[in-house]
């Protein structure tokens, strides 16, 4: 995986344009109402999501696997603000902790065994308290079936990314013991939508 992502961003400049979802956007106001000031972002890309909680004067840390990406980002955030460098499944890169974890579209990218590592690893880099929003391929989602099924509800697609959809039922299992406070269903972007997606908000509980 690797290699892919660094052909990715070797080949196509900032692919996802500079703005951030709209998603990151819902989520940045969620985030000022619960006064979060320091958001951990896996899959930390070039940054165009994590601009959104940078400018409004949170303290972002985030982790890359693609050493373009990190470097594309340097363009705009300083050496002040921490970019991993490796795969999330290495977790936890330190011993910091967080008032929430931001990760978009990333953990559908990989197996159940690294997709649960990365739920327990994020839960536990979070402040108690803290907030922890997912999105994730839905079933519902245009590309669901593309491309070689090998395991339910999970697909090899034509360029060559294996990507697990889900539905209510895996959410639940997966993140059910990290306290869910939302589950819903949403489109990016909301306007003329070019996917659909589960948002996951779970709270660390004050005790654990």
């Amino acid at each position: 995986m690797p290699e892919f992502w660094e052909s990715i961003y070797s080949n196509n400049n900032k692919m996802w344009g500079e703005d951030p979802t709209d998603n990151a956007r819902y989520v940045l106001e969620l985030f000022r109402k619960n006064n979060v000031r320091s958001v951990l972002i896996p899959g930390f890309g070039y940054g165009r999501n994590a601009r959104v909680f940078h400018d409004a004067g949170m303290v972002v840390s985030g982790i890359e696997i693609s050493a373009t990406a990190i470097e594309r980002a340097r363009k705009y955030f300083s050496e002040e603000v921490i970019i991993h460098h490796g795969s999330v499944s290495k977790m936890p890169f330190d011993n910091e902790r967080f008032d929430a974890v931001y990760c978009w579209s990333l953990i559908h990218l990989l197996n159940k065994a690294d997709r649960l590592k990365l739920i327990e690893n994020c839960h536990a880099q979070l402040e108690p308290d803290g907030l922890m929003v997912f999105t994730a391929l839905s079933i519902y989602d245009k590309r669901f079936g593309e491309g070689q099924e090998i395991d339910k509800n999970t697909f090899q697609s034509p360029n060559g990314l294996t990507l697990y959809f889900y539905d209510e039922a895996s959410i639940r299992e997966e993140f059910g013991k990290y306290d869910i406070l939302e589950l819903s269903e949403i489109d990016e972007p909301e306007v003329n939508p070019n996917e659909r997606q589960w948002m996951i908000i779970c709270k660390k509980n004050s005790s654990a």
